[in-house]
């Protein structure tokens, strides 16, 4: 499923940054109106990681809007042209210029609060370099789980499923869009966000404007503040 219209024309090999210190983690703050959230970012997809955090030290994300939010699926920002945009602007085609290239990782799942980065249509299936999405998703019984597996020709793992039961997700986007991160703390601002009244093109009529901040902590720290098992 496409999430949005998004026109990045050139595709670049991210460098690694500096080896991030083993015993600690970045710690993503997603501020909005409606709460704040918690992130952690994958190690198993480094190039998104990577881009994510040098986008954040940048400040990039400060003043833009989740400008397009479905309930029972996801919330969406990373827009650039989304700061000072008047209200009712059509939104979802602004980029940085690059694509970052798939980083699929089955154990990597959209399950709910799982921070995914949104494309275009292009064969790859290479991200948008700013845009991003955080999973609301719903609960799914047996029954569905298995007409999605059948659909997508994948089989979900046992924990999965459970996962999928309890805590919910959208698992159709699986093996689409790359998962590079988890909300740990805050899944409760997701559903506020999702709730609110959107126009035509799922635009909140009111603005949602996020500021994102991080810093590198300690993962004893992030387990004890969080409770996030590493």
């Amino acid at each position: 499923m496409r999430l949005g219209s998004i026109c990045c024309l050139l595709l670049i090999a991210l460098t690694a940054t500096a080896k991030p210190p083993k015993k600690k983690d970045y710690l993503v703050t997603l501020t909005t109106d409606y709460g704040t959230m918690h992130l952690i970012l994958h190690p198993e997809t480094p190039k998104h990681r990577d881009n994510f955090i040098k986008l954040v030290d940048k400040k990039f994300h400060d003043g833009l809007l989740f400008h397009r939010v479905i309930q029972n699926f996801m919330i969406q920002g990373g827009d650039p042209d989304s700061k000072g945009a008047e209200a009712g602007k059509a939104l979802g085609n602004g980029d940085v210029g690059y694509r970052v290239p798939a980083e699929f990782v089955p154990t990597l799942f959209h399950k709910k609060g799982a921070l995914a980065a949104a494309r275009d249509n292009n064969p790859e299936k290479s991200s948008s370099g700013c845009q991003f999405y955080i999973v609301q998703g719903r609960v799914w019984d047996e029954a569905g789980l298995e007409k999605q597996m059948a659909r997508s020709g994948r089989t979900f793992t046992e924990a999965q499923k459970q996962t999928y039961r309890t805590v919910g997700g959208s698992p159709h986007l699986d093996g689409n869009y790359t998962v590079f991160g988890q909300v740990i703390d805050g899944l409760s601002v997701i559903d506020s966000i999702a709730a609110q009244p959107r126009d035509a093109r799922d635009r909140p009529v009111k603005d949602v404007r996020m500021t994102v901040s991080g810093e590198w902590m300690k993962k004893k720290k992030i387990t004890k503040q969080f409770g996030y098992t590493y």
